[in-house]
């Protein structure tokens, strides 16, 4: 039961592979794809590409060109995005509804992301109580701890470091281990499966396999967890809900917390430091004044928007969305990113601005859907954002910006390498 991230790249690419085979096409990697269809896995440096937003200008709803057997649309307006995103009545994430548009039954990655009421109802309510607010001021103090640490290790490895490696990715990954309970002697390997999880520029297989390895282990780790429960959100469920949750369902739900809270996390990490070392105004108010940070995340946060699209929704019946007739079965993709650069939605949006009063954002998706860790997610930047920049107020890139190597086509945007020097 993958995370809905990994969920929209397994069966997409499952889907296309099976499609195109037929041709004798070797569609093991994705850059096969029309360059349009691609269009909303791109970017231009911290940009949406060009194409995209051309895309928005012409209207909310575009068709793009993959032979899937049926239409698929793409969504760039912020006020349709959310309407798709929330009208459950309308549209569906189960696969259960897709007879009608002739899709294998068997290609079902289930889980959260692709599950509609009253089973998606049943797991994320397993889930709610592990970030409710208490659980999330009880978890603060030992996300100051990770920072600290990590700004510890980052010291005594300067003063040239690469902030993904040291610090971007061990936040998250540290922290994920902890809520879950994976041992220490796990947590590198743990860490490696993670990053392989969205590496989409080697080809299908490369993630794909990454995939059916991390749940191996996830599995492992809940039969571990039968045997003895502990006191991470795993050994809690095992507890409380006993057989009431398969062991299936539970590697799943740890899966989907891995990849939602891990790789979202280390790109807005990495990305969000990169704006600030870009912005010295920026970065001196998130570093000297506390009542600036929490406005500060929410703009990084819409200007990155780093999960770029929203796992597909399929229409259960003929709908018309903003003029444009969508027949049942059809697939319905909705561009985050796109949709938080909206100028109906605000002025200027394509600037990070640090001074802007919060605007509404997709950065977490919307409606039932929506990032259940969201909250924790804000913790963790609100804490490493202003750490990072009070231990080295001196911090800056030791590499000319053109050098940096982005990320080419990425469901989850980011950057693999990020080069600082501390003093």
């Amino acid at each position: 039961m993958p995370s809905p991230v990994a969920q929209v790249r397994t069966w997409l690419g499952r889907r296309y592979l099976r499609k195109l085979r037929e041709r004798n096409f070797d569609f093991t990697d994705l850059r096969l794809l029309p360059e349009s269809a691609l269009v909303p896995l791109r970017r231009d440096g911290l940009d949406p590409v060009p194409e995209l937003l051309r895309l928005g200008e012409r209207g909310p709803i575009t068709r793009l060109p993959l032979r899937l057997g049926v239409p698929v649309w793409l969504v760039t307006g912020h006020a349709l995005a959310k309407s798709v995103l929330s009208d459950t009545d309308a549209f569906s994430n189960d696969f259960a509804h897709l007879d009608a548009a002739g899709i294998d039954a068997g290609l079902d990655p289930g889980g959260l992301g692709f599950s509609d009421a009253p089973a998606h109802t049943r797991l994320r309510r397993l889930l709610a109580p592990e970030f409710t607010v208490r659980r999330l001021n009880a978890l603060t103090a030992r996300i100051e701890e990770i920072v600290a640490d990590r700004l510890d290790g980052m010291a005594a490895a300067g003063p040239r470091v690469d902030l993904v490696r040291e610090f971007a990715l061990p936040v998250p990954s540290l922290l994920i281990c902890e809520l879950l309970g994976v041992p220490y002697a796990d947590r590198a390997d743990f860490q490696r499966l993670s990053a392989a999880r969205f590496n989409v520029v080697e080809g299908a297989g490369a993630p794909l396999s990454a995939l059916t390895e991390s749940l191996a282990y996830l599995r492992d780790l809940v039969a571990r967890q039968r045997r003895s429960p502990s006191d991470g959100l795993l050994g809690r469920l095992v507890r409380e809900h006993g057989d009431d949750i398969g062991d299936d369902e539970l590697a799943g739900l740890a899966d989907g917390l891995l990849t939602g809270g891990f790789e979202t996390t280390a790109s807005m990490l990495a990305l969000g430091s990169l704006v600030l070392l870009r912005d010295p105004v920026a970065a001196a108010r998130l570093r000297d004044d506390d009542t600036a940070v929490a406005p500060v995340v929410e703009e990084l946060l819409r200007y990155l928007t780093v999960v770029q699209v929203a796992f597909p929704r399929f229409a259960r019946a003929d709908i018309e969305l903003a003029g444009t007739r969508i027949c049942r079965g059809d697939i319905v993709l909705c561009s985050l990113s796109a949709a938080d650069r909206d100028p109906t939605v605000g002025a200027d949006l394509d600037r990070f601005d640090p001074g802007r009063d919060p605007q509404p954002h997709l950065a977490f998706g919307y409606g039932v859907h929506r990032c259940l860790g969201a909250e924790l997610a804000r913790r963790e930047l609100r804490v490493a954002y202003p750490a990072l920049l009070r231990r080295f107020p001196d911090l800056r890139l030791a590499v000319p910006t053109e050098e940096l190597e982005f990320r080419k086509i990425s469901l989850v945007y980011g950057i693999d390498a990020l080069p600082v020097l501390l003093t």
